[in-house]
């Protein structure tokens, strides 16, 4: 445990993981982790490898209900993509069924990866001399990750979407840990290439390793520092000059190592379910879902939906009864003293530290850099077809929320009493969506409001 050491990291994550765990797994409660999830869709997929095929034989089990199965040519398929079901294949193999394998429980327990995977990446910031955070401020930040963000209600779910969003947190974690100084660009691509094959828009994230090879392929400083006065042509000449091409280069080729079997590999599976090679276009357009005409029509992303996502993600606050309405708090059957709209609470309510992010008291090149890398996957969730819908909070925003954290280590701000003051508040938020969200108890589902058809957004008159 010497300061600074390798092990003293190593052990303090360890910690990280398992306090982030046994919370999970508490808040999860006995249901969930005695059980499989009505939504095992890569557990079926797993399952479905196990006996060579890639199609359900049965079609969808009666207990998931038809929600979110891909139908083509009269066959039915999982259309998430597939790397989960990887990681649960052996288990499932085990299990003997589909029915077997608690897949709720098995995210529970994965779940503590990401924050701990977060405190390495902030400590590295910290060693290397871009964060001024303290080792105590590194583990505040990454418990608040755990518990005060949307990370929360999502960790505890085990269904498929938010099983998706769990690994993806990992990965995505343990590859900007690689991609920083391009330290370990074949791990840094392995990572990003199975990110993608969870959730695909972190496929954009490409941009960060392809940045830092750059910056450390220059003398690790961009632009290169010039005369007194020099115009940022003249920098930009000066950064071409000392770069090293053939290092750039060979960062690239390592990065792309990995990458480049795994996309053929998701492009051949495509196509041999769907008849086409893109590797990213995994089914979800043949979803027998009630939107489906509306993936038909406007396609999976589009200009059309931008308005509703940032309404969804930025604007939607907790409802409040009529004026003159008798509300009870405990009561099963009485009127809530307020409702949740299952688009989700807006991302500013349930994690208001993210508002610190807007005045950084510091700004350089790595703060550029995430800014750009963040702005790609946040942009094309907010063209997405869906909202996120059903959550809590904009779950989306696990994608990218890494990187946030990232920004908040990095932009100097002290993290004063009204900072604390935030993070409480964003950690009794989260824990209340924890604990109440698709509980499938009376009690807890009164305080949701549910619209099938997905068209109400805000509370209507």
């Amino acid at each position: 445990m010497a300061a600074d050491s390798r092990s003293r990291r190593v052990l303090i994550a360890l910690g990280i993981y398992l306090v982030a765990g046994s919370v999970f797994a508490a808040v999860a409660g006995p249901a969930r982790l005695a059980e499989h999830t009505a939504y095992n869709h890569y557990a079926l997929l797993a399952d479905a490898w196990l006996h060579g095929r890639q199609d359900l034989p049965a079609g969808a089990p009666h207990y998931a209900g038809n929600n979110d199965f891909a139908t083509f040519h009269g066959k039915t398929y999982i259309s998430f993509p597939p790397f989960p079901a990887v990681l649960m294949l052996p288990l499932v193999k085990v299990a003997g069924s589909p029915e077997n394998f608690r897949d709720g429980q098995f995210m529970v327990w994965l779940a503590g990866v990401g924050p701990a995977l977060l405190f390495l990446l902030l400590e590295k910031l910290r060693r290397t001399g871009r964060s001024t955070r303290s080792e105590l401020e590194d583990i505040f930040l990454s418990l608040l990750f755990a518990f005060g963000t949307v990370y929360f209600f999502t960790a505890v779910e085990g269904t498929v979407w938010f099983a998706a969003h769990v690994v993806s947190v990992a990965l995505v974690a343990g590859y900007m840990l690689c991609a920083l100084d391009a330290e370990h660009p074949v791990l840094a691509g392995l990572l990003l290439v199975c990110s993608f094959a969870t959730r695909p828009v972190t496929n954009l994230f490409a941009i960060f390793f392809a940045l830092e090879a750059l910056r450390v392929s220059a003398g690790g400083e961009i632009p290169a520092p010039g005369p007194e006065g020099a115009t940022w042509r003249e920098r930009a000449a000066a950064t071409w000059n000392t770069l090293d091409r053939g290092a750039l280069l060979r960062r690239y080729a390592a990065f792309a190592l990995p990458i480049l079997p795994v996309l053929g590999l998701c492009a051949w599976s495509n196509h041999s379910r769907f008849e086409h090679w893109s590797p990213a276009d995994f089914g979800h357009e043949y979803l027998s879902v009630a939107w489906h005409d509306r993936m038909q029509k406007w396609g999976l992303f589009g200009y059309h939906y931008l308005g509703k996502n940032l309404a969804c993600a930025l604007t939607i606050l907790p409802w409040f009864p009529a004026h003159g309405t008798r509300t009870s708090l405990l009561g099963p059957g009485g009127v809530p003293p307020f409702q949740i709209n299952e688009h989700g609470l807006a991302l500013w309510f349930t994690t208001p530290v993210y508002l610190w992010l807007l005045r950084p008291k510091e700004r350089g090149w790595l703060h550029g850099a995430l800014l750009v890398t963040v702005a790609g996957p946040a942009l094309m969730l907010l063209l997405y077809q869906n909202t996120g819908w059903r959550q809590f909070g904009y779950r989306f925003s696990n994608d990218y929320a890494p990187l946030l954290f990232m920004l908040l280590a990095i932009g100097r701000r002290p993290l004063g009493w009204l900072f604390r003051a935030a993070a409480v508040w964003g950690v009794a938020v989260n824990l209340f969506g924890a604990i109440t969200f698709d509980r499938g108890d009376a009690r807890c589902e009164r305080f949701y409001y549910r619209d099938g058809s997905q068209v109400t957004v805000y509370q209507p008159d």
